[in-house]
């Protein structure tokens, strides 16, 4: 299910209009209630001080959040990259035939798990999801038919190659799904509409264009923390260089 900041440069957009509305809302407030004795004022600044100190703690956790969970999807297509290039490499020491259509089985499947990185389209990823699923289980039916057909510690060697290459698509899949959890933009987007409030209820009513400014900063950090959390919504995306360029070594060997 996608959600709205599946979507960053919409979500900019979106926060930058209700968070604006929320300054309007906070300036209105003060028009009706204001300052009834003296001292509020002071308090006023106390809450607002400790609310957006609040919202910045919440914002630096996220935006780390965000980074940890992009590093995690490089880390893993590094490491798919490498494991299906060892298993290509290992394949060689099956018999010719083994050897051969589990190479051509493991060029198939590198080719749909660059697809994985780049499609986008939901009906193409469901296409691809089940391709890469039939080649797994392809692959896996004829390593264990070399493995049992003349057991050895070798064609285990080379079975336990193939394990590692199914397990890396599955980590890779859990990294990808790996978000920031809703409750988290949820505490973040309350926290912000709330200090945007109190920064127009307490802000000079003869510059109400710097009203502007603080809805604009937040929805540009919702926009980066989108953009690095969402692996195909935004235009910061993990590609698949090191998939890319092991293609590229297969072909020419």
């Amino acid at each position: 299910m996608q959600r709205l900041w599946d979507f960053p440069r919409v979500l900019f957009f979106v926060s930058w209009a209700v968070l604006w509305l929320s300054t309007k809302i906070g300036a209105s407030l003060h028009k009706w209630w204001g300052w009834h004795e003296q001292g509020e004022g002071r308090d006023f600044n106390v809450v607002l001080t400790a609310t957006l100190t609040l919202l910045s703690l919440i914002i630096g956790f996220s935006f780390s959040m965000a980074i940890g969970r992009y590093d995690q999807r490089k880390d893993y297509e590094a490491i798919e990259a490498n494991v299906i290039g060892t298993e290509y490499d290992r394949a060689d020491l099956l018999e010719l035939a083994d050897a051969e259509q589990t190479h051509d089985l493991l060029k198939k499947y590198l080719a749909e798990r660059v697809l994985f990185y780049t499609v986008h389209n939901p009906r193409e990823l469901i296409r691809v999801g089940r391709q890469t699923t039939q080649l797994q289980q392809q692959m896996w039916s004829v390593v264990q038919a070399a493995a049992t057909r003349k057991p050895s510690p070798i064609k285990t060697l080379v079975a336990a190659g193939m394990n590692e290459v199914l397990d890396s698509a599955g980590y890779t899949q859990a990294a990808w799904r790996n978000r920031i959890p809703v409750s988290a933009w949820s505490l973040m987007a309350t926290i912000a509409v709330c200090s945007n409030v109190l920064i127009g209820y307490g802000f000079d009513r003869k510059r109400t264009f710097l009203l502007t400014v603080l809805p604009f900063v937040l929805s540009v950090a919702f926009l980066l923390i989108a953009e690095i959390d969402s692996p195909r919504g935004g235009l910061i995306q993990v590609g698949p260089e090191n998939l890319i360029s092991l293609s590229e070594s297969l072909t020419a060997h």
